[in-house]
């Protein structure tokens, strides 16, 4: 027997056993449990030996789940300490369930981000208020210019009948601000929304069909090789500068940077197990597309989709300032241009819409960003 000092109100004994070590020490007396450790506590003795005497020898008693045996292992009957586990299909079903679901994880990582989901709500207010703002103009916004045209209304500044004030020709500037937002938004999320699906179907053929690779990579570089504005230019003189056929113009030139980084994201996830497997078992190739390779896609597309709205503002702009749009209807890209010769001596002909321009590039650019991580699986928790 030995002694071993590890505080001075301690003492612990240690004596030689044929017993094997135990989980947990079956309860001690009373006399020998340890009392807190204190200045003027008695010294304690600890005994480490296992009480065989509490050994179970019934061998068809059942154990409560989570509880730890006391006795001594190597005494214990073989029917104890080996028991088959049974198997029930309903607990396993419940374990096995999971109630994840894709785009309430999407919401729910999307509500985080304050500041995207109140620029969302902007842009929301935004667009509502493109068609509230003709319902309380004092004027028409179809109409071309105000009730009394002469050259006293012309360069109104902003005041309390005139809220934007008024343009070079006498026209009351709220309506046609209000106007061209409305045009410009629906011009713009068209054009994106149908860029982004020939884009993204061109992508996925392009990457997946070995095949289609060069024929589509000589169609993008015939197309990407000649600036797109000559394009644009000659679509404009042949057929004519309408906002529907401007538009088409633009969806039909505009999805060559989506297709090439769905292509090259295609690529990657290509030949992976899965999509070896899949067409071992004989899957189809758009089951293939849409089922195991979209699914990894939709946070790219989710940005370049928030991101290409303001794109294509800004690429309007360019048209109406070239002339190459119709302006019988007033967009941002036209009051912009309009502007263009005035600004200096009449500042607010360029302020409201280009704040308004401005306004919606922020909000895509945050919403996009945020509505981008949040479609990424690896941020589902």
């Amino acid at each position: 027997m030995s002694k071993k000092h590890l505080d001075p109100n301690v003492t612990v004994r240690y004596e030689k056993s044929n017993v094997e070590a135990q989980s947990e020490l079956p309860a001690m007396e009373a006399e020998a449990r340890v009392n807190p450790i204190g200045a003027e506590e008695k010294k304690a003795k600890v005994n480490l030996n296992a009480d065989i005497s509490k050994v179970d020898t019934d061998t068809k008693k059942q154990y409560g789940f989570g509880k730890v045996h006391t006795k001594t292992r190597s005494q214990m009957p073989e029917k104890q300490l080996f028991q088959f586990a049974e198997y029930h299909s309903q607990d396993a079903e419940r374990i096995g369930y999971s109630n994840y679901s894709y785009w309430k994880s999407v919401w729910q990582n999307f509500i985080k981000k304050k500041v995207a989901l109140v620029m969302a709500f902007v842009f929301l207010a935004l667009i509502i208020f493109t068609f509230i703002a003709p319902a309380i103009s004092i004027y028409d916004a179809k109409t071309v210019r105000i009730d009394f045209p002469n050259r006293e209304t012309r360069f109104v500044s902003p005041n309390s009948h005139f809220w934007f004030g008024t343009d070079s020709v006498g026209c009351d500037y709220w309506c046609q601000v209000w106007s061209a937002t409305r045009t410009s938004i629906i011009l713009s999320v068209s054009v994106s929304v149908g860029q982004i699906i020939v884009g993204v179907i061109i992508g996925l053929l392009w990457g997946y069909v070995r095949k289609l690779d060069r024929f589509f990579t000589e169609l993008y570089n015939f197309i990407d090789n000649i600036p797109t504005i000559i394009y644009m230019t000659l679509i404009a003189l042949m057929i004519g500068k309408s906002t529907m056929i401007m538009a088409i113009a633009m969806i039909a030139f505009y999805w060559l940077g989506t297709a090439r980084n769905i292509r090259n994201l295609v690529f990657i996830y290509r030949d992976r197990e899965y999509n070896l497997a899949s067409r071992c078992l004989g899957t189809g190739l758009w089951r293939i597309l849409t089922k195991n390779i979209f699914p990894y896609l939709i946070s790219v597309i989710v940005l370049r989709l928030a991101l290409s709205i303001p794109g294509i503002i800004a690429y309007e702009t360019t048209l109406s300032y070239l002339g190459l749009l119709d302006i019988s209807t007033p967009s941002l890209g036209i009051l912009l241009r309009d502007a263009r010769s005035n600004f200096l001596e009449y500042p607010y002909l360029l302020v409201f819409p280009a704040a308004i321009v401005s306004l919606i590039t922020v909000t895509f650019y945050l919403v996009g960003n945020a509505f981008s991580d949040a479609c990424d699986p690896r941020n589902h928790v």
